[in-house]
């Protein structure tokens, strides 16, 4: 019988049932421990934005490669990623595969241009790049943000009370969280392709959470401990939610960061919006102490993490590094 990750029911805590707090945490936990995945039903995002925001990922990705190009990826991981733009090297499979057979737009949250942030340069606190001629996109944009954010505040005390820990433990690092929304295109792959080609290759995420609306194009697939790999057909409604290595390290190797994988061998073009959230840009996130005392003690932020993730994944991240230290790469 094939394996099915748990579905976590958010209408008791929403209804304030009494015990749906500790019975979640129960659940969380279980999920963490044992796959690094679990649905969310009744999670408060409405359907008709994640259909518009479906919608808009397609629109975006329809418009001219010149249109797109206009908004390229900057320093700060907003904007245009042209296709083959990103190669998986920093993953916990210990393999390279090709440049990821797909593109996407990034969008984070939106500042005023006289943002403190802004306006001294802080690494990843730009102006998001809004395309020109997509009526209503921008608002689309902001309201996925506004719900995903909404919906990863209220599992924080899940997640606090699965690590025995006080309901309102990491309220003070997710005042402002750091958020990412990603509108990926995964165009058909040929039946002919290479073994070592995938739309996105094996990776962990990065993230403290990465909530992903599950569309009607198969493809992503998830590695479970045991390193067998499963399909993740959602049921009716219900979100995919993920840990990354942020939270990883964030619990000191309590909760897993497991693998996953895209690859569109459907015949359709498949799109993807994935929702990535972590602390606040200043929090200081060190490793939640072991009962047994292993583990890491080493503090980090957003920023430390980011930058050096994005320079051994990225290849406009890994231009700029090396442009910094004179050196030019050759075939980037």
């Amino acid at each position: 019988m094939a394996q099915e990750l748990p579905v976590l029911d958010l209408g008791p805590l929403r209804g304030g049932a009494p015990g749906a707090l500790e019975a979640l945490a129960a659940e969380l936990r279980a999920a963490f421990t044992e796959y690094g995945f679990f649905f969310v039903r009744n999670h408060g995002v409405p359907e008709g934005v994640l259909a518009e925001t479906f919608d808009a990922a397609e629109r975006f990705h329809d418009m001219p490669l010149d249109a797109k190009l206009a908004v390229k990826i900057n320093e700060h991981n907003i904007g245009y990623m042209p296709m083959r733009g990103a190669t998986t090297r920093m993953n916990s499979l210990g393999e390279v595969a090709r440049p990821n057979a797909n593109e996407a737009v990034f969008f984070k949250r939106e500042l005023a241009p006289d943002h403190p942030d802004v306006v001294r340069g802080a690494r990843f606190r730009g102006l998001n790049q809004w395309p020109a001629d997509l009526p209503g996109f921008r608002d689309t944009v902001l309201a996925a943000c506004a719900a995903f954010e909404a919906l990863g505040l209220s599992l924080l005390p899940i997640y606090a009370r699965a690590l025995d820990l006080p309901a309102d433990f990491f309220a003070p690092y997710f005042k402002e969280p750091m958020y990412t929304l990603r509108m990926s295109h995964y165009p058909q792959q040929e039946p002919t392709a290479p073994e070592n080609e995938y739309g996105i290759a094996p990776h962990v995420d990065t993230s403290f959470m990465t909530i992903l609306a599950q569309n009607k194009v198969p493809g992503l697939s998830l590695r479970l401990p045991d390193g067998t790999w499963m399909d993740a057909p959602a049921p009716e409604g219900a979100l995919l939610v993920n840990g990354g290595m942020m939270l990883r390290r964030w619990t000191n190797n309590r909760f897993l960061a497991s693998p996953h994988r895209v690859i569109n061998r459907s015949g359709r073009e498949r799109y993807a919006i994935p929702f990535f959230m972590d602390a606040g840009y200043d929090a200081v996130m060190t490793p939640i102490p072991r009962a047994d005392g292993a583990g890491d003690d080493r503090p980090i932020t957003y920023k430390e993490f980011m930058v050096g993730y994005q320079r051994a994944n990225f290849d406009h991240a890994r231009r700029d590094a090396e442009k910094e230290k004179g050196v030019e790469l050759q075939g980037a």
